[in-house]
């Protein structure tokens, strides 16, 4: 009889995992005492580091407070009030309203819902279409499932939700004529700023300006997904500071909490928001058990204030020099193919000859780093504390790996 946990993104039929036991900083260590670099930030999300003292110990006043209490109308929490202020002070759109879930999955439901909604309260409730790019990953959810990008994440799980068009990913013409064939039936366009999931793509020059553009020509919302390039991955708190473009929403989870308790959410912006305080008798019917969860919260606040202490947006920098640096360098030399990134998250493009899956698994069994192999690269996404000594053992792992 197989084991009772059966594994998300696995094989059902496998019998063996490399078992984490512990973890500390950008490290953590196996069953058998084996020590790693943390190369993925486990899965994109661990900023701060692991087992950081403060966090247990924040999360544990809370729990001994309040755990968990709903904010359905009419209740709310003192944490919850207090990072959705927090979040605003650094949002990726101006005076933007909270709305919090427990992940990115359901951060992409919840955006698409909204800005459907919003729609209906501004009196245009045509407006249903959704456009989305390749390569764009928008988690499993139904919503996110049908907004994806990435064919194999599709695959057998239809039928999805309707009014849906993906255009090539980076194909501004596309999105254009589609835009101005269907103008008025437009409800948002839905992009990741830097593409994760689908290899580290980083957006071509006037891209998401151009985005902002036809949305804003057209009456239609722009949302970023900042799941992943939230909370200081490029280099900013958020990609839209980055590239200097303002979205109408903006999904976030996992660097929120540097993953120490789940916790996701929606950044809604002046306009969306407008329209849904249109009607003061108009409710809201959509939420979760654990929207504004007062100890995931509590954990919010907490990663917000050790990464504002310890200068982990600016961190990702200095990661950008070091690491991109590195593996640009190995690019150079002919070790890899290229190397594609910005701040804290990278991809290595492979040569022909080299095989994504036996580089990962030789850097995991001989040089002690953890990466994900997607399509025919490798992806990196360390936490931002990680030392300098690490990410020069990452760039080494990646040379010895490839041959």
């Amino acid at each position: 009889m197989p084991a009772a946990f059966m594994h998300p993104y696995s094989k059902p039929t496998r019998e063996s995992f490399i078992r984490i036991d512990r973890g500390e900083g950008a490290l953590v260590w196996d069953e058998n005492g084996r020590e790693l670099v943390d190369g993925m930030a486990s899965l994109w999300y661990n900023a701060i580091g692991h087992g950081r003292a403060e966090m247990a110990d924040a999360i544990a006043e809370q729990v001994r407070t309040l755990a968990a209490y709903s904010a359905f109308d009419p209740f709310t929490n003192e944490p919850a009030e207090m990072l959705a202020e927090e979040l605003r002070q650094i949002a990726p759109t101006p005076n933007a309203r909270v709305f919090f879930t427990s992940s990115g999955s359901e951060s992409i439901d919840t955006v698409m819902k909204l800005a459907r909604m919003a729609h209906v309260q501004a009196g245009q409730p045509q407006r249903k279409l959704i456009i989305s790019r390749t390569r764009g990953y928008h988690g499993v959810a139904y919503g996110g499932t049908s907004v994806q990008g990435i064919a194999p994440y599709k695959e057998n799980f239809g039928p999805f939700v309707d009014e849906v068009v993906t255009v090539p990913a980076e194909d501004i013409e596309a999105v254009a004529t589609l835009m101005s064939q269907r103008s008025n039936e437009v409800a948002a366009i839905i992009t990741e700023p830097v593409q994760g999931a689908g290899g580290v793509f980083p957006p071509p020059d006037g891209y998401l300006q151009s985005l902002r553009k036809l949305c804003d020509q057209h009456g239609a919302y722009l949302i970023f997904d900042e799941v992943i390039t939230g909370f200081g991955r490029t280099g900013s708190w958020f990609a839209a500071h980055h590239y200097g473009v303002s979205p109408d929403f903006a999904t976030f989870a996992k660097g929120v909490t540097s993953g120490y308790i789940p916790l996701g959410g929606v950044f809604v912006g002046v306009a969306p928001t407008a329209a849904l305080e249109t009607d003061p008798d108009f409710v809201l019917m959509h939420g979760f058990t654990y929207s504004g969860h007062p100890t995931a919260c509590a954990a919010g606040l907490k990663n917000l204030e050790i990464m504002r202490r310890e200068g982990l947006v600016e961190r990702a920098k200095h990661i950008e020099d070091r690491l991109g640096g590195g593996l640009q360098a190995l690019a150079s030399d002919g070790v890899i193919d290229h190397a594609r990134g910005v701040g804290g998250m990278w991809a290595i493009g492979l040569r022909p000859d080299q095989d994504a899956k036996a580089m990962r698994d030789h850097m995991l069994d001989t040089g002690g780093v953890i990466v994900r192999a997607l399509n025919d690269g490798l992806v990196m996404c360390p936490p931002l504390v990680i030392r300098d000594e690490h990410i020069d053992q990452m760039v080494d792992a990646v040379a010895a790996a490839a041959g």
